[in-house]
Formats: C-alpha cells, structure tokens, sequence
C-alpha cells in the first residue's frame, strides 16, 4: 500500500466512526438508545437492514465464492422478497402494536418467561459466534496486507467498532450505516468497472460472460434435488425462505433496524426497500467474483492465493515439492495466457468452430490448473504448522492489492472495514439490548431506573464486543467465511422462527409444549448437521417444522395432566 492508499482508508474509517460518535451523542435514556428515537425514515432502515447484512464476509468470501463456483450461490436468497412480505405483513405490525425493545418480548406475553428467555438465549450463542466472525473476516485483509500479527489486529479492529457502539448505541449503528453503504457501492462499482478496463481490448463484456459461461461460472439456476448440492433453486426458494424469515422477522439484529422506524409503515417500506435492492446487490457481488475469474484467464494468479500458507510450505520438508509444483503450474498459466491472449487478439476473425475448439481447450488448462492446487494444497495441509490451505477468502484481497490503481486499493479496504463495522455495531447492539431487556430486566426481583437500564446496555454492548474479539482470535476459515456464517444461522434459525410461527397462528399449542418442543429440536438440528446427511439451508425448514411438529403432538398430555 502506498501513501495515498492509507490516506483514503483512515480519513474513510475515521470520518464514519467520529460522525456516528457525534450525531448520537448524549442518549437520554435506554429507550433513546435501544431504539434510536424511534425516528428514523424508510431509507435510513432499508439502509441499515442492508448494512447489517453486507459484512465484511459478504465482500471478503463472496467473490472468492462466485470465482470457484460460479453464480449458483445467488440461489440462497431466492425465498429472501417472500420472507420480506410474510414480516411486513405480520411480524413488524405486531411488534410495533406492543412497543417491544425485543423480539423476544412478545414471546412471554404469548407464552411465559422461560420461553422467552429460551429463545434470547438461542439467539444470542448464533449471534455472538456469528459477531466473532465478522470481526475475524477483516483482521485477515489487514493481516495479509500490513503482515501484522492477526490477533492483533481482531483486537485493534473490535475495539474501533466497541467505541462507537458504546456511545452511541442504535442511533450510532443506524446513522453510520448509510455511510458506509455509500463507501461500499462505490468501491464495488469501481472494481468492476478496473476489470472491465483491465481485460484485452477485444474482449466486451458480453464476451467475458461468454468465457465464464463455458467454465460453467455462470449457470446460475439448478432445478435438481440432489441434496449433495448445497445450492439448488429448491434449496434457496424452501430453505432460503425459511432463513431469511428467521433472520428478518425473529433475529435482534435485524428487529431492531425496523424498531426504530417513526411509524409502521416507515418499517414495512423500509424492508421492502431492502427487499428490492438486496438479491441484485447479491448478484453483482457475485458477478464482481466471475469477472475476477476471467481477468485472471489473461493474467498470472499464485498457486495458492494464502501467502502465509505459501510461506510456510516453503520452509517445510515438502517444500522441494511444492517448488516443482510452482513451476508446472507456471507452465500451465503461460499457456493458458498465450491461448487466450491469441483468441482475444483474434475474436472477431474466429468461426463457431474455432471459438468451441478455443473454449474447450482452455476447460483443459483449468482442469489441469485445478488438479495443481488441490495437489498444492495437500501440501500445505501435511505441514506442521497451523495454516490455511483453502485460500478461497484470499482470492479478492489478492486482486485487490496487486491489480487494482493506488488510491482504490485504500478505497476496497474501506469497503471490507466499514462493511465489517456496520455488521458488527449492529450485532454488539442486538446482542446487549437481549442480554439487557430479555435477561437481565426480566430476572430482576426490583425494576430500576431507566438510567440504569441504559448504562447496563452500554456495559453489555462492551462485553460482548469483549467476547466477539475472543471469538475471533480463535476463528478459522472454515470451507468459506460466507458459508459459515449461514450454517451458524441454519443450525439455530429454523428452531427459533418455529416458535415465534407457534406464537403467532397456532393458539392451541401452549408454553410448556412449545418449550419442550424447542429443546429436543435444537439437540436434534445440532445432530443432523454433524452427521452431515442434509445440505444445512434445509435445516432452516427442518427446524421451523419439527418444532411446530413436536408441540403440537405433546400439547395434549400437557392439556390432560393440566399443567398449562
């Protein structure tokens, strides 16, 4: 990174967390800062809902995602527009109509105590995993950036979001995200269009499409039921419904975006706005990975994309190996470099006959190329020390730093920074506003002042920022940053919404069933993911269903022994 790289990054960062300092400044009261004043308008939310989701791991994993996958990934939110109109229509009135600073809040005047409290504390062991991770995806970046220690720097980059937060609480998260949504649509903008720039004069968009599409990046809609393909069209309309109605409608994080709206229908336009802009945000992040895919068709790429895992092969027993693994994957690249460099040179002279000849050899340098990694990274496993050899979240910080003009790298690493501040300052809110108002309030044997209330949130928001950074120092990568953090939530999503699904249609089932019910779902989802037999966006739905299931069935010993 040169000067004006750094320029760029801390004036950005600086700016955001000084003005959401400033603009929520000297909350009066826990209401204030639970609930930002409930002032905000439509496009402040639809922003901030937006934000919270767009973490640094939708920037950091995503197009490494779409570069090794392809496109299908966009499949998971497919079922996203249906949940959003399920909690316009029924959960944001709801809430609203009983002035709840909690989703959980409702479930103890549907239910009882234990319930409610049963839930808050579903959701903050998904959520509080889920804020490590976040804080983890950006220390990685800067890590691989500055070459400082990784540790370190989760430490240095939780406490910059810690201090806002604190001070602030929903009215800073809220205020700051529409600055830092502006930050990343730039930049995002901006990269493409460099790769578009980038790519061999005679090479249009259309024809890069073309280039990806006979790699088989951009086949975007698979109508099969294999449940050993994670991502199908089935998958993402059933179990992408089910997931996104359990983040929107039951996820603090999310609630409390749409809590702070001035009125119900500030919050409805809010989350259709959300609605609207979220799958083809999704689609052109994704698209930004495939078109990384086709410039380093013309240009060289490393053979593993983790530096520290090359470094450390490097100075293991294998490293004779992985040398000579080096060289043939740099024959590799050099041919593949010389065919399509010729083929772009030569595009608008070549017959169908010798484009398909073109695009079939090129799949077999691919292949080969693939066949090179995947012995690379057997490598790098057997060393000793502790590094990672799935360099999938590697990928876009390595085009970033060595493809893109000084200046913009400052810019796309205030892109991964603000997304990984607005995800994380709402997630350390939610987190401290359950732990305050559904666990700590509600065990008081005396109520307190609302000043109390307040410091109490401030003194939650800290620890567990505290605990995100613990977290975080001990994270992995994983398969992939964006994946994991979509199974955490499968596990836990599908139990939870089950209950509030209970709550809301089906009176018959009382607190007791529904209790039990939602303890011998949670151990049986845990099972099935570790036993591995269901792509984990089912679990969504299996979760929402067996729990609903299971009260139904035992809700009738409890009516005859009389105990609800």
């Amino acid at each position: 990174m040169q000067l004006l790289d750094w320029i760029v990054l801390i004036v950005t960062i600086s700016s955001i967390v000084i003005y959401g300092v400033y603009k929520s400044r000297g909350s009066k009261n826990v209401t204030d800062y639970i609930k930002g004043g409930n002032d905000a308008r439509w496009w402040t939310i639809g922003l901030s809902v937006m934000a919270t989701q767009a973490s640094a791991i939708t920037f950091l994993s995503t197009p490494g995602q779409a570069y090794n996958d392809g496109m299908s990934f966009i499949q998971i939110y497919f079922g996203l527009p249906i949940a959003v109109i399920i909690v316009c229509i029924v959960f944001i009135p709801i809430y609203h109509r009983l002035k709840v600073y909690t989703a959980y809040e409702y479930l103890e005047s549907r239910f009882d105590q234990k319930t409610r409290v049963l839930t808050a504390i579903l959701f903050l062991i998904q959520r509080g995993l889920a804020a490590g991770l976040t804080i983890f995806a950006p220390a990685i970046i800067l890590s691989a950036v500055l070459g400082w220690n990784l540790t370190t720097l989760t430490f240095l980059i939780g406490i910059l979001v810690i201090i806002y937060t604190v001070t602030g609480g929903t009215k800073a998260v809220s205020v700051t995200h529409k600055q830092q949504m502006a930050v990343i649509l730039t930049g995002m903008v901006a990269t493409f269009v460099i790769i578009l720039l980038s790519l061999p004069e005679n090479i249009t968009f259309t024809k890069a499409l073309d280039i990806a599409g006979s790699e088989g990046k951009m086949k975007i809609l698979d109508f099969s039921f294999d449940f050993n393909n994670r991502y199908t069209f089935w998958s993402g309309i059933i179990g992408g419904t089910f997931l996104s109605l359990s983040y929107f409608g039951t996820d603090q994080s999310q609630v409390q975006r749409y809590l702070t709206g001035k009125s119900v229908k500030e919050s409805q336009l809010g989350m259709i706005f959300n609605g609207l802009l979220k799958v083809p945000l999704q689609f052109f992040i994704l698209l930004v990975g495939v078109m990384v895919f086709v410039f380093y068709q013309f240009n060289d790429t490393p053979l593993n994309f983790n530096p520290s895992a090359t470094e450390a092969v490097l100075h293991s027993d294998y490293a004779e190996q992985y040398r000579d693994l080096e060289m043939e994957h740099e024959k590799i690249q050099q041919e593949k470099k010389e065919l399509t460099l010729d083929y772009a040179k030569n595009t608008n002279q070549l017959s169908e006959d010798e484009v398909k000849s073109f695009k079939k050899k090129l799949s077999a340098l691919n292949s080969e190329e693939n066949k090179t990694r995947a012995k690379a990274k057997k490598f790098i496993d057997a060393t000793a020390q502790n590094v990672e050899s799935n360099d999938k979240d590697y990928l876009f910080i390595h085009f970033i730093l060595h493809n893109l003009p000084r200046g913009i790298i400052g810019l796309l690493l205030a892109v991964i920074l603000c997304a990984a501040m607005s995800s994380t300052a709402s997630e350390l809110n939610a987190l401290a506003t359950t732990t305050t108002m559904d666990i700590y309030r509600r065990n008081l044997k005396k109520e307190k002042s609302q000043d109390h209330y307040l410091k109490a949130s401030q003194w939650f928001t800290l620890i567990w920022g505290i605990i995100a950074i613990l977290f975080a120092s001990f994270a992995d990568l994983f398969d992939n940053l964006i994946q994991l953090v979509n199974i955490i939530g499968s596990i836990f999503y599908g139990n939870v919404l089950g209950i509030f699904l209970l709550a809301f249609f089906i009176k018959y089932v009382k607190s007791n069933a529904v209790f039990i019910a939602a303890i011998i779902t949670q151990f049986f989802i845990i099972g099935i993911y570790f036993l591995d037999v269901l792509p984990y966006l089912w679990l969504n739905a299996l979760g929402c269903i067996l729990v609903i299931g299971i009260a139904i069935l035992i809700q009738p010993f409890y009516k005859k022994l009389k105990i609800d």
